[in-house]
């Protein structure tokens, strides 16, 4: 467990039972230049993927904001094809000077897409600015679908969450997103959504 913030723990417990191995092909073959527009409900975030550098992970998030990789519906345990994870997700975790974190289709910080992979770590990509997209885990090769955006550097993160982009428009929107009120674990008192990816190859 990473504790960034004391007793505070930049993960998602609950470990999922599959681990889905990928293959560079088709982003070889079919990426590069990858941008995305995440529809939240404050606005959107326009944001750049580190294709080249991060191949696997840019792979995953597109696949699952996409509905062309297929996830576990953490509730009722069928296997979703067709349909993006990233729909109507709750921003579950906001940590104001730090991050807000999303990406579980259960809303709790528990989900994921019912399986993990491995960290993939380039030694270019850090947490060196605030707009940083980067995994969240539960310990080392347990990447899911969950990801955080940062409002801050933070460079203890580095080596332990996997970079796979940045936010290139909508800052605002993240830092409206990250002043919102929350409880005593991190929760929003308000419901705020990211509603839909659109993934733009260029």
């Amino acid at each position: 467990m990473i504790s960034p913030l004391g007793a505070r723990d930049l993960d998602r417990t609950g470990r999922a039972e599959t681990t889905t191995v990928f293959t560079h092909a088709s982003v070889a073959e079919g990426m590069g230049d990858l941008t995305a527009t995440l529809h939240t409900s404050k606005g959107d975030i326009d944001v750049e993927l580190y294709d080249e550098r991060a191949p696997r992970t840019v792979e995953n998030f597109v696949g699952l904001a996409t509905g062309e990789k297929s996830w576990t519906d953490p509730e009722t345990g069928e296997e979703v094809d067709g349909e993006p994870l990233y729909d109507d997700v709750l921003f579950h975790r906001i940590i104001e000077d730090f991050m807000i974190q999303t990406g579980d289709p259960t809303g709790t910080g528990r989900g994921g897409p019912g399986y993990q992979f491995d960290d993939e770590f380039h030694d270019e990509l850090r947490h060196d600015d605030a707009g940083i997209l980067s995994m969240a885990n539960s310990g080392p090769d347990t990447n899911g679908s969950q990801f955080f955006i940062t409002l801050d550097a933070q460079p203890h993160l580095d080596g332990r969450h996997a970079v796979f982009g940045k936010v290139t428009d909508g800052m605002d929107v993240v830092r409206e997103i990250g002043s919102v009120d929350t409880d005593a674990n991190d929760r929003p008192s308000e419901d705020v959504l990211l509603e839909s990816v659109t993934v733009h190859d260029e």
